[in-house]
């Protein structure tokens, strides 16, 4: 029946997963002779079905795999060949020459185990996100655009231990209606390197300034310049859009310095709606004479304090 696990881990056969692990912290204690007595198994798919088979066909089973009696038309496993080298075999299987290495955790907890093994290879930490800031115009944010982005980063070499430096493109598809610190994450984008999860790769939406507008939510804001006379008696403001029309907007109204045009609908368009769009806010900037002559001022005074 081959080497009798339980009697290395001075153990009986009802042992529980508890008291196999308990067992196993003690590993160190052991000596390289013992090691160099007792093939180990590859590490078990399911905990429960391995312990199974050892408990049904000893380390031949663990060794040969499960037979044809046990279910299944082949071996449920290839089998393990045992080379008389324990070292090799725990560096294959557990990462290092220590089989005990990684029983515990960095902190000194004890990871999840199971029967022959664990359940993992170790932690792997993933680097923190990288952030980098995307610059759009207006007119990219109203129409929608493709930005394609270069990035160099280190990628693994075939020998999976050394990197190089490559460049990669990244495409980001920007939707009509995008505002400012809208998010757009590439995942494990970053450097690669031995033991770690690349970092994702985050572009954060910025607006550019723009000559004509300012931008308040879905609203675009525009500010005209008029000379008082216009302001008292009207005008018509002439407004150049982000799709290039020109709107010739009426100003009925006398406009005092707080005063503000709505035109519905000729803001930016709404991201879940493309379809519908803000609405274009004009404010005034009223331009005072520097200097009036005495008739100007008699006919201002006449008209305005009658």
């Amino acid at each position: 029946m081959g080497q009798d696990y339980y009697a290395v881990l001075e153990l009986g056969r009802g042992a529980t997963d508890a008291d196999i692990k308990k067992a196993l912290s003690r590993g160190p204690q052991l000596s390289p002779s013992t090691w160099s007595l007792r093939p180990l198994p590859l590490p078990p798919r399911s905990p429960a079905e391995k312990k199974g088979v050892y408990d049904k066909f000893g380390e031949e089973g663990l060794k040969g795999g499960i037979p044809l009696e046990f279910g299944t038309e082949n071996s449920w496993t290839d089998g393990y060949v045992f080379h008389n080298n324990p070292y090799k075999v725990f560096k294959e299987f557990f990462g290092g020459d220590n089989p005990f290495a990684e029983f515990f955790a960095e902190d000194g907890s004890e990871p999840d185990m199971a029967f022959g093994g664990l359940r993992g290879r170790g932690v792997r930490k993933q680097d923190p996100p990288i952030e980098r800031d995307l610059y759009l115009s207006l007119e990219d944010l109203f129409y929608g655009c493709t930005k394609k982005i270069k990035i160099s980063r280190r990628v693994m070499n075939e020998d999976g231990q050394t990197t190089a430096i490559r460049d990669k493109i990244l495409t980001i598809d920007v939707r009509p209606g995008w505002k400012q610190g809208t998010r757009v994450t590439f995942e494990k984008e970053g450097d690669q390197g031995p033991n770690i999860i690349p970092a994702d790769i985050t572009f954060i939406v910025q607006e550019k300034l723009h000559p004509r507008f300012k931008r308040a939510d879905d609203n675009l804001i525009y500010v005209a310049a008029i000379p008082l006379g216009k302001a008292l008696v009207g005008c018509t403001v002439d407004v150049k859009t982000l799709d290039g029309r020109l709107l010739n907007i009426p100003i009925n109204d006398i406009v005092d310095p707080k005063y503000c045009k709505v035109v519905p609908g000729e803001g930016m368009p709404l991201c879940q709606d493309p379809a519908r769009k803000g609405d274009l806010v004009i404010y005034f900037e009223i331009a005072f004479p520097k200097q009036l002559t005495p008739d100007k001022k008699k006919l201002l005074k006449n008209a305005l304090l009658c």
